[in-house]
């Protein structure tokens, strides 16, 4: 969908944001701005839109809001699922190019896996630069595998964007699409646990419940 197509879907309100978001720093600072989405009525899956009318977001809802202020700037809208082991949570983050580096702009609650500057050579450089911050309250580290960058339209979901019900299809889609193991059984079983130290740290949090 072309940049032009795509600024018609606003509103006037959000036209003027998004004309101001038009650098990844900039968009991750907003970001940092809008409080953590506990969903604590029941999970969501919000659009921009509802972002920004909810004033709350977590990282898929973060994730979809960054690559929209990328796509109004004429940007291709680029995410990415970050899988983890059954007993821990995948994480979305927005991905970025520039500089010929990837970086990528994350909303997360917590003091680690956050915007990461765009000086990664490749997507597994960018993937294994969260590796050591991805852990449980135990210390076992937990990232498992990647996907590649998906460009968001190429889901096929109508008005994702704008749209004023829940998105639980996208998760779901990207969660289909092909992911690449960065870790091996024999170096899972050999993994040294997060230090006290670095699980206190973890446990920093933006927002409280």
């Amino acid at each position: 969908m072309g940049s032009n197509n795509v600024k018609t879907m606003y509103i006037p309100k959000e036209i003027s944001l998004f004309r101001k978001l038009d650098t990844p720093k900039k968009i991750q600072d907003f970001l940092n701005t809008i409080p953590f989405n506990f969903e604590k009525k029941s999970e969501t899956c919000y659009s921009p839109r509802l972002v920004l009318r909810n004033k709350t977001a977590h990282c898929m809802e973060g994730a979809l809001f960054a690559v929209a202020a990328m796509e109004y700037h004429g940007k291709e809208p680029l995410v990415m699922d970050l899988r983890s082991a059954r007993n821990d949570f995948d994480h979305v983050v927005a991905v970025f190019k520039q500089f010929g580096c990837y970086g990528a702009m994350s909303k997360t609650n917590h003091a680690v896996l956050r915007y990461r500057e765009p000086v990664y050579k490749t997507i597994r450089e960018l993937v294994m630069s969260y590796f050591h911050e991805y852990f449980l309250d135990n210390g076992k580290k937990t990232l498992r595998d990647y996907s590649e960058p998906v460009n968001i339209d190429s889901l096929h979901v109508q008005h994702w964007q704008t749209a004023e019900h829940n998105l639980f299809e996208i998760p779901q889609l990207l969660d289909k699409r092909r992911h690449y193991a960065i870790v091996s059984l024999n170096q899972i079983r050999n993994f040294r646990s997060a230090e006290d130290i670095e699980i206190r740290a973890g446990k920093i949090v933006d927002w409280k419940k």
